[in-house]
């Protein structure tokens, strides 16, 4: 996947967690703490490949398991983002 493509779907992981409605005060903060992360990974990414920090993609990881089950578009795109920062050895 090159630069763009993880761009694209860097924003459209964003817009699909700025749509989500939420069920609870943690799953609020959660939603709200992983758009903050896609967004600053798309601020720095303008000019250069996108990185990650190892506690951004820890953090994505541990949502995961507490979105599975109420927001499943939204794990399947956050797992396919998490694979492709991993492929690409981020």
């Amino acid at each position: 996947m090159d630069d763009q493509e993880l761009r694209n779907l860097l924003e459209k992981l964003h817009s699909e967690i700025e749509n989500t409605q939420t069920v609870d005060e943690k799953e609020q903060r959660l939603l709200s703490d992983l758009g903050a992360d896609i967004r600053e990974l798309l601020d720095r990414s303008k000019n250069v490949q996108v990185q990650a920090h190892p506690s951004t993609v820890k953090r994505m990881e541990d949502s995961l398991d507490y979105l599975e089950v109420t927001h499943p578009n939204l794990t399947t795109m956050l797992s396919e983002l998490l694979a492709t920062l991993s492929n690409t050895g981020i």
